[in-house]
Formats: C-alpha cells, structure tokens, sequence
C-alpha cells in the first residue's frame, strides 16, 4: 500500500503537466491550496479521499486510475453447455463440489416421451420460457414460464417439453436430499 500511495504525487504531478495547469490554476479548480498540492505532488504529503476526489474530477479520471488501483478481472463467468442423452443442452452454473448443484437447462420440443426414474436426491426446477411437462409419481403436471416445482427424486420423475417448442429451465439439485424454498411472491396483475 505504501508503494501504491508513493506513486499518487508523480502520477497527479503528470497529469497537471499534461493538462497545462498550473499549480495556481489547480488550486483555484479544486479549491485545496498550492502548498498542499506541491506537497502531494512532491510525496511530502500523504493522499486522502478528501484530496483526490476533487483531484479526480479536476482532472475527469477515476479515482482508481489517480490511485493506480490494480484493474479486476473480467468477471464474467465463461460456461461451456455440453449436450446430454436425449439432446438436452446442460449448463452447469455450480462449478465447485458442494451439496447443491445448479444448471441451466434446453429441453428440445420433441423431448416428449416419458422415462421415468428415481436417484437419491431432492431437485426444484423453475420454468425460464416454454412450458414444461413434469410426470411425478401419479401426477401429470404442466409447468409455465415462472412456475415452479420441488420434488424428492425417490419418486418415479419425468421432465421435458409438451412437444409445442423447447423449454429453458433452472435446476437445482442436492444430493443429500437439501429441499429449496422459493420465497418470493409472484406479482399479481393490477
């Protein structure tokens, strides 16, 4: 930290010059007197908020770039979808082992003959777009966009599209049986 503020006096000292001010001129902008700004400049005098943010904007850079904060990352997260049995596009957005796993999941429209199935588990499936056929156990249900379903995967389970066009949906799934609440309300039309 000590570096990163030893390099703040050179770095507002070249972006003065730059800009052709002088150290008057500054102070009149920025309303911090010339013997501060000298002594800034000079490393003399450590760099506080309450002196740079009106040096940031005297000079229109970020803060961060007065300061030479490191630059972050991209912090997108660059999933790969993989195709699984059935022409199913799986994209895992979990990508650390832990108890809870989540996808994003495209069931093709002629994904619509049921194979049921049982593991251990508990998984909760929300509908993104299409609508989403669900044969648990003895129930034949129909799943719209913003619908929502939690089961216990010992029970015989199916799901996939009515056969009227693809269904996107979230999964979450846990494999010790961990059961997920949905806890907000839907908003109801006015």
């Amino acid at each position: 930290m000590n570096r990163a503020l030893g390099e703040v006096g050179p770095r507002l000292r070249r972006l003065r010059t730059e800009r052709g001010l002088s150290l008057a001129a500054l102070s009149e902008i920025t309303g911090i007197s010339k013997s501060t700004l000298s002594r800034l400049e000079s490393g003399q005098r450590r760099p506080t908020l309450e002196l740079l943010l009106p040096l940031s904007q005297a000079h229109q850079v970020p803060l961060d770039e007065l300061v030479g904060a490191p630059e972050v990352g991209d912090p997108r997260v660059r999933l790969r979808p993989r195709r699984v049995h059935g022409g199913n596009t799986v994209l895992p957005l979990t990508r650390q082992p832990g108890p809870l796993q989540t996808y994003k999941m495209v069931l093709p429209a002629d994904r619509t003959t049921p194979q049921p199935c049982t593991h251990e588990g508990y998984e909760w499936v929300y509908v993104l777009a299409g609508r989403l056929r669900l044969v648990l156990a003895d129930h034949d249900l129909v799943l719209g966009s913003g619908e929502a379903a939690e089961f216990d995967t010992r029970l015989p389970h199916w799901f996939g599209s009515t056969g009227e066009g693809p269904v996107e949906i979230l999964s979450l799934f846990g494999q010790q049986g961990e059961r997920i609440h949905l806890r907000a309300r839907p908003r109801t039309s006015t």
